[in-house]
């Protein structure tokens, strides 16, 4: 009874708050930017990601992707997008397809088309490629660098969403696709190691809460997932098994004054590094001391990470951010020495705007990467980059 009287209250919830928020107005949004990126790198990065600071793709080695003190052109941050709101009897019925030039996977280092969003959201309901509902997508600061601070969650995913609050208090609950990488460490070359094959059986479950205010707003994000790895191979050493990952994510903005604002976050978390901005493996080989059938196992690794931007706007024209971001890994003692342990990045920038829709600024930009054996790499760059944004909205009964 008590089961059977909830699930009408939330039925009736969820109808009387939807078509409370249903609007007359069907809209269509037409938005994007062009924008070009000139990059001098004082040092050097991997050639795949010659228009970013990532950390992690930093040199692991002295030498390594030499030489230093290159140019580069980009305009892979140029933007297209649509949006559509439709009301129903349900509720607004939204959805948003959005892409852009930064090329991945098989397209990395190029400029290739690459989807951002696919998603539908009606009323409390949301389906399709979205923000991940651990992170915090206000916390990104207005940086010119593509990617961003390395220690913030930031990751697109395939999920569904239930939305049961929204407003100045909300609450948000999903299932994404599952994923994640290992690193075999010492034990990468290992034949056995060619017949694991990962087993995900289980989506991610994730969700947030936020609550916000003239102030500002504050958002707490939590992630469950299972990761599990398997052999065909019966007759080898016994390297099957499973690890829990988990984390933890809060955020806030603060409005200091109506010129200014800052952006904090704190992450702490076991196995959940391909949520992160600047990820690394989730999981990683671990020797077993004293065991012949099973001297090696995999293992979650930890990960900790503080992100603190600060944001000044000087007058109508011009504004200037600054701040600081890492991440650090608790490797396993079965990693290599070149294992990326820690990642630091800094930025400050200063930028113009000279007319509505059209920016244009330049960005001190400094990188920093640390191996598990101390090996240490820094990069520098220096980038000048113009934006012209462009939206046209049309709307009908």
């Amino acid at each position: 009874m008590m089961t059977k009287s909830f699930l009408f209250a939330l039925v009736f919830f969820v109808c009387t708050e939807t078509m409370a928020q249903s609007k007359d107005e069907n809209t269509f949004e037409v938005y994007g930017f062009a924008m070009i990126d000139a990059v001098y790198d004082i040092k050097t990065i991997d050639p795949n990601y010659y228009d970013v600071m990532r950390p992690t793709k930093l040199p692991s080695y002295s030498g390594q992707y030499a030489p230093e003190g290159k140019i580069y052109f980009s305009v892979r941050q140029t933007r297209f997008g649509v949006k559509s709101s439709t009301p129903t009897k349900l509720g607004n019925l939204k959805t948003q397809f959005e892409f852009e030039l930064f090329g991945a996977g098989k397209d990395v280092g190029q400029t290739a088309l690459r989807l951002r969003h696919a998603y539908g959201e009606l009323g409390m309901f949301g389906a399709g490629q979205y923000w991940s509902a651990f992170m915090d997508p206000d916390i990104s600061p207005q940086v010119l660098e593509k990617t961003g601070p390395p220690g913030v969650v930031l990751y697109r995913n395939i999920q569904f969403r239930f939305m049961p609050m929204q407003g100045n208090s909300k609450l948000t609950f999903a299932l994404e696709r599952p994923g994640g990488s290992a690193d075999g460490g010492e034990y990468a070359d290992l034949i056995e190691l060619s017949d694991v094959t990962a087993k995900l059986s289980f989506p991610d479950f994730t969700g947030n809460y936020r609550y916000s205010g003239n102030w500002g707003y504050v958002q707490l994000g939590g992630i469950l997932k299972s990761m599990k790895w398997v052999s065909n191979n019966p007759d080898s050493i016994n390297i099957e098994g499973s690890v829990i990952g988990w984390g933890g994510n809060l955020s806030s903005t603060i409005n200091i004054s109506s010129n200014d604002n800052l952006k904090i976050s704190g992450v702490y978390g076991e196995g959940m590094e391909n949520y992160m901005n600047d990820s690394s493996p989730d999981i990683s080989a671990e020797n077993v001391e004293g065991s012949t059938i099973s001297p090696v196992k995999g293992v979650a690794l930890p990960i900790s990470a503080v992100t603190a931007f600060y944001n000044h706007k000087w007058n109508e024209k011009f504004s200037s951010t600054a701040g600081y971001s890492m991440l650090n890994i608790e490797n396993s003692n079965a990693q290599t020495s070149t294992a990326f342990k820690r990642g630091q990045y800094v930025i400050v920038n200063f930028l113009y705007f000279p007319v509505k829709n059209f920016m244009a600024g330049i960005e001190y930009q400094w990188g920093q990467r640390e191996n598990k054996g101390g090996f240490i790499s820094t990069d520098t760059k220096i980038q000048f980059s113009v934006k012209a944004n462009y939206s046209k909205l049309f709307s009908w009964k």
